[in-house]
Formats: structure tokens, C-alpha cells, sequence
């Protein structure tokens, strides 16, 4: 079961208007998480939108049949690439999707904005 990392390649964070910056901030960021991610089980994806603005640069940690967590709030760095990428590895490593606290990286703490129970097994 694969452990997904979907990062809004669209998230702009606040002032980026004002920055000069030839691409959004979250395209940057996924670009870092990617690299991260290099041999690695993990994968990494970009969507055009997470609709998370308020909270960007937006990420989604995912696996089916796990809990799954929207993170957001990140500088674009790589600590922060890489704490995302080594939250996503305990993630994956998790049965349920749970992971405890004390095992977070730094990078991750504060960021967390949603959690989703994962879907029903069947719809009836």
C-alpha cells in the first residue's frame, strides 16, 4: 500500500505578489519534497489546488485504509521538504496512520491542519 505525498504546486504564500518570483512558492516546495523523496517507497505528487490558501504551502499525506493528515503553513526550505518527507515515512510505517508525537520531526510540528478518518471499506 503506497504512501502518498500530494503537494499543492499552486500555494503562494503571503507577499509572494510582492517577491518577484518567477513561480509559485508551492511549485518550489514540491520540488524539494521530490528530491526528498529520492529512494525512498514513498511518491510524490502535485495537484493544481488543495484549496488551502489561508494555510500555504499545503500538503497531504495519504495511504488507503490509514488516517490521513493535511499539513500546511511551510516556508519553502528544504528542513521543511525534508521533515515532510520523514513524517510521511512514519506515516507509511504506521498501521493506522497514526504516529506519535514524539517521533515528529521538528520541521512538521505546528504545521498539521486537518486529519481524515480513512474511507469506509465498502460503501453500504
Amino acid at each position: 500500500m503506497a504512501t502518498w505525498i500530494t503537494v499543492c504546486e499552486t500555494c503562494k504564500r503571503e507577499g509572494w505578489d510582492e517577491s518577484g518570483a518567477e513561480r509559485p512558492d508551492g511549485a518550489a516546495l514540491a520540488e524539494m519534497v521530490e528530491r526528498a523523496a529520492e529512494g525512498t517507497a514513498l511518491r510524490v505528487r502535485r495537484v493544481a489546488c488543495l484549496m488551502g490558501c489561508d494555510h500555504s504551502c499545503n500538503v497531504a499525506v495519504q495511504a488507503s485504509g490509514k488516517l490521513n493528515y493535511t499539513l500546511g503553513r511551510f516556508e519553502v526550505s528544504e528542513e521543511a521538504a525534508q521533515g515532510i518527507v520523514d513524517w510521511a515515512a512514519l506515516h507509511s510505517a504506521s498501521e493506522t496512520g497514526q504516529v506519535p508525537y514524539r517521533t515528529w520531526p521538528v520541521a512538521v510540528k505546528g504545521h498539521f491542519v486537518t486529519r481524515h478518518p480513512p474511507l469506509p471499506e465498502d460503501d453500504a
